[in-house]
C-alpha cells in the first residue's frame, strides 16, 4: 500500500533564470519519506510521486536536497496556472509515494 501524506507548504521560486517553482515538505513528512524509501531512491535520491493541489493531480518527483536535509516538490507552470497559485501562497497539498 503507498504512503499517503497531506501537509501545507508555502511556494516559492528558485533563484535563477529557469523559473521553477518548489514546495519544500515539512521535516516530519520528509523524514517518514525518508524512512520509506530507503534504498529505493531513484537518480539524485529522487522519489516518484503523484501529487494534488487544488483538485488538480499530476505525477512528479521529489528531490532530497542532500546539505539541508530535506525534500523538494517541484510544481510545473500547467499546475499552478490551473490551481491558480503564485509564489509566496500556502497550499494544501497531497502526495502519494508510488509503489517502491
Amino acid at each position: 500500500m503507498a504512503a499517503s501524506y497531506s501537509f501545507r507548504a508555502e511556494l516559492w521560486l528558485y533563484p535563477g533564470e529557469a523559473g521553477w517553482h518548489f514546495l519544500t515538505l515539512p521535516a516530519d513528512v520528509g523524514d517518514d519519506i525518508h524512512e520509506q524509501c530507503a534504498g529505493a531512491s531513484k537518480a539524485f535520491g529522487s522519489v516518484r510521486v503523484t501529487a494534488e493541489i487544488a483538485r488538480h493531480s499530476w505525477q512528479t518527483s521529489l528531490f532530497a536536497d542532500q546539505k539541508a536535509g530535506f525534500y523538494l516538490s517541484p510544481v510545473k507552470k500547467a499546475i499552478r496556472d490551473k490551481a491558480r497559485i503564485y509564489e509566496g501562497d500556502e497550499v494544501p497539498v497531497q502526495l502519494s509515494i508510488e509503489e517502491v
